[in-house]
């Protein structure tokens, strides 16, 4: 319980005529909060509106897309960061109870910026995880209890600290919050020989609409199907992810190699698309397609290819397995370094060789520093013709700073059925795709580089996969269609079949029973049947 003091402090904080009502809101809000937690709330610590002097560093500090923190976007009321699992219980209960919008954040890296902007409900309030980053790592179990305010690099740190040959099969990103990230299905360097996050997800706890704490057991079977890989911000607040970890050997192997169109980088790539999801699944190799200056002159431009390997073993096996299956590639010794699994995990997330395990704890990434971009995304089935990579290049060399990013999969994720989760590209997938433009703060010609993302999709449309065109849940793409007021489940299906295609019919029943009056919500979130 909050005491007399807390509370006013709290009418003290908030006295400003034009935020009267506002904190009217907040006073009823702290007070219902602190009723309804175990433990209390201290206001000062938790709760920030725009005239708190830490407002904007506390919404800005975790946004990866940066053009949503411009002036024009609607900002939410206050920001409440919990500092316990019953803090966030409770803010349901309360946002419910005095009809408030909300949107919920654990890492900030939503393509389209859901997590903590809001177009179509307003005013709303963010609820931000930053501070509930437990870890509880088990190693007899094998297993590992994270809450989803932690980041990928925290999670990899922790482990390794206990273990040197376990690990967790998530995202390359050492930044991404945990929540959001496995809600989405969550792939990384070993989704070609363990799958996904999502898929080795045992357990959970979630507040879900009725502001009760329920884990797996209590939430039933087609809630915990949903919340694994059904997308953020439909069915509850995710507090807690129990992973099952993996096994990992001592040395793993790790590469860079550079191709440019002038070494022949057009035909090593179209081999690439040939092997990537076939060679030895101990083996990922991402392909990152980015323009290069080749010269003195900055007219001078290229297009590299830099294949990013990362192998679950030495150099020795390594190398074999690349010459019977990609020669073309002309990977050497010198080219490969062998190290420890957590070293590699700075490595895939685009450290430098050699950089402290320790920059994992840090919340954001340098290697991947937050910026104005727009990005897309695709699922190839079949390799691109020669002759339309050239043109994928000519279009590359048109826009500053684009990247088209291909993920191969095949391995394990051929084995897994479509359906065993809301995540549905599996077996005939060879590779996902992403397009991506970024440009500098203070740029004019912010709509040329979004429009390129569009021109590039459209150019490679007849290349991928079709009936529905999919794409990924985690890369947000509002382009393809977003939730209103009066949404049919015709236009719902539109870009809820392209994220999950048969999975969406399922994902619409599940929402309908246990969240009808559609409490959490966002332009993407899966609709009950009620709202059709």
């Amino acid at each position: 319980m909050a005491s007399k003091l807390s509370i006013l402090l709290l009418i003290v904080f908030f006295q400003s005529a034009s935020w009267a009502k506002s904190a009217s809101t907040l006073e009823n809000f702290i007070q219902c909060v602190s009723i309804n937690s175990e433990l209390s709330v201290p206001v000062t610590t938790t709760l920030f509106t725009p005239n708190n002097s830490s407002y904007s560093s506390i919404l800005q500090s975790p946004v990866f897309s940066l053009r949503f923190l411009e002036p024009s976007v609607p900002k939410p009321e206050f920001i409440f960061t919990p500092l316990h699992d019953s803090h966030v219980q409770a803010a349901v209960i309360c946002a419910k109870q005095f009809g408030l919008y909300l949107r919920v954040r654990s890492g900030g890296h939503d393509f389209e910026g859901l997590s903590f902007r809001s177009e179509t409900q307003t005013p709303f309030f963010l609820i931000d995880l930053v501070n509930l980053r437990l870890i509880n790592v088990n190693i007899k179990d094998e297993t590992v209890w994270i809450q989803t305010g932690a980041t990928n690099g925290e999670v990899y740190y922790k482990i390794s600290q206990k273990s040197k040959v376990h690990a967790v099969p998530m995202g390359t990103c050492t930044s991404l919050g945990i929540g959001g990230h496995i809600t989405g299905g969550a792939y990384g360097a070993m989704l070609r020989k363990h799958g996904l996050a999502a898929d080795n997800a045992i357990d959970a706890l979630i507040v879900d609409a009725e502001g009760r704490i329920l884990d797996r057991a209590a939430m039933g079977e087609d809630l915990f199907w949903a919340i694994r890989g059904g997308g953020g911000g439909s069915f509850g607040i995710i507090l807690w992810w129990k992973i099952k970890l993996v096994r990992v050997p001592e040395t793993v192997t790790v590469f860079n190699v550079v191709k440019t169109l002038e070494q022949g980088g057009t035909k090593i790539f179209y081999k690439w698309q040939q092997v990537a999801d076939n060679i030895d699944e101990d083996l990922f190799i991402r392909a990152i397609n980015r323009v290069l200056a080749s010269g003195t002159n900055s007219t001078d431009r290229t297009i590299m290819n830099i294949y990013n390997g990362v192998f679950l073993g030495g150099i020795d096996r390594l190398l074999k397995i690349m010459q019977a299956s990609f020669p073309e590639l002309n990977l050497t010794r010198k080219d490969c370094t062998e190290m420890s699994w957590i070293e590699s995990a700075n490595f895939i997330g685009l450290f430098p060789i050699g950089t402290p395990i320790e920059i994992l704890l840090q919340w954001k990434s340098a290697a991947v520093p937050p910026a104005l971009y727009k990005a897309k995304s695709d699922y190839a089935k079949t390799v691109i013709p020669e002759i339309a990579l050239e043109g994928l290049w000519k279009l590359m060399l048109e826009e500053d700073a684009p990247t088209v990013m291909m993920i191969p999969y095949g391995g394990m994720m051929n084995r897994i059925s479509e359906s065993a989760i809301p995540f549905p590209h599996r077996k005939g997938i060879k590779f996902m795709i992403l397009y991506q433009s970024n440009w500098q703060e203070g740029d004019k010609n912010a709509t040329d580089h979004i429009n390129w993302t569009k021109k590039v999709y459209n150019y490679l449309t007849p290349y991928v996969s079709k009936n529905p065109r999919e794409a990924y849940v985690n890369y947000r793409d509002l382009d393809l269609g977003r939730n209103r007021n009066n949404i049919s489940f015709r236009e719902a299906s539109v870009w809820g079949q392209r994220y999950f295609k048969g999975n969406f019919e399922r994902l619409v029943r599940i929402k309908t029973k246990v969240d009808p009056d559609n409490f959490f919500k966002h332009e993407q979130s899966i609709p009950p049947l009620t709202y059709f």
